[in-house]
Formats: C-alpha cells, sequence, structure tokens
C-alpha cells in the first residue's frame, strides 16, 4: 500500500497495526482537536491518501475503544474504498453515546483492513437453481 501525506498531515504515523497479530490498520485524524456531539456525525480528515493495487479492497471499520467508551461508531460500517479511489481517506464518525465525545489531533479513529476481492460476471435468468435453504432469510435458520 502507498500513502501520499497532504500538507494537512506532515507529521502524523502512517497507518500501522498496533501488534504482529493485528489485521487492522490505525487511522488516526489529521484535523485541529473537535467534540463530536450526542448524535452528531462528522466527516474526519487523516490528510492521506492511498494507492492500492488492483484486486485489493480497503474496509474501514470502527476502533472497539471508541465505541465501548463513548458510543463512537461509523455508521456506514464497513466503508469500502475501492482500488481505483485516489482522494483523501476520511471518516464518517457518529456518536451514539449519551456525552460529548473530544477527538484530538492524532488520535485513532477507525482502522482499514485490506482483503481481496474476485469480479463475477453477471448473467440474467429465468430460473434460479433450488437450495435446502430455499427463501428463509432473516432468522430463519432458528435461534441457536
Amino acid at each position: 500500500m502507498r500513502f501520499r501525506r497532504l500538507a494537512s498531515n506532515p507529521d502524523l504515523p502512517l497507518p500501522a497495526r498496533a501488534t504482529e497479530g493485528s489485521a487492522g490498520f490505525d487511522l488516526r485524524s489529521c484535523e485541529e482537536a473537535f467534540v463530536l456531539e450526542p448524535g452528531a456525525r462528522r466527516l474526519v480528515a487523516s490528510g492521506l491518501e492511498m494507492e492500492m493495487p488492483p484486486g485489493i479492497e480497503c474496509q474501514i471499520r470502527p476502533r472497539s475503544g471508541l465505541a465501548l467508551r463513548h458510543g463512537v461508531t461509523i455508521p456506514n460500517s464497513p466503508g469500502t474504498i475501492d482500488p481505483d479511489y485516489r482522494g483523501e481517506l476520511r471518516v464518517i464518525l457518529l456518536n451514539l453515546g449519551s456525552e460529548p465525545v473530544r477527538i484530538d489531533r492524532g488520535e485513532r479513529i477507525a482502522q482499514l483492513v485490506f482483503s481481496r476481492f474476485s469480479v463475477p460476471g453477471i448473467e440474467e435468468v429465468e430460473i434460479i437453481s433450488a437450495s435446502e435453504r430455499g427463501r428463509g432469510g432473516f432468522g430463519s435458520t432458528g435461534t441457536r
């Protein structure tokens, strides 16, 4: 993965894993400190652009600590970054908690998780094959 710094982020660490076993790379806010009020959402800049190879996508996921301690999440989780996107990495944060939350510059606001994807062919047909499950959905496979 290749990252380019924007003028708003000359100094913060690039996304990195917290431990060797971490799947996600922590992404930081490059904005000056702000308060996210209860029920409010905000688009938060990272000050980074990214280039990925073809066939790789990046999912933006919430940080569990922010969610547990403050109720801060990402409403479109996981957000998807396609390999042909070249704009700034930005994250929509939503405060579902009951208290205002201060987000400082350099604070870890999300995780980037990279994954390979395939592009299937799309075909219109008259009949779809049957399966054991059939049309059952939304809890139809039981409660256990």
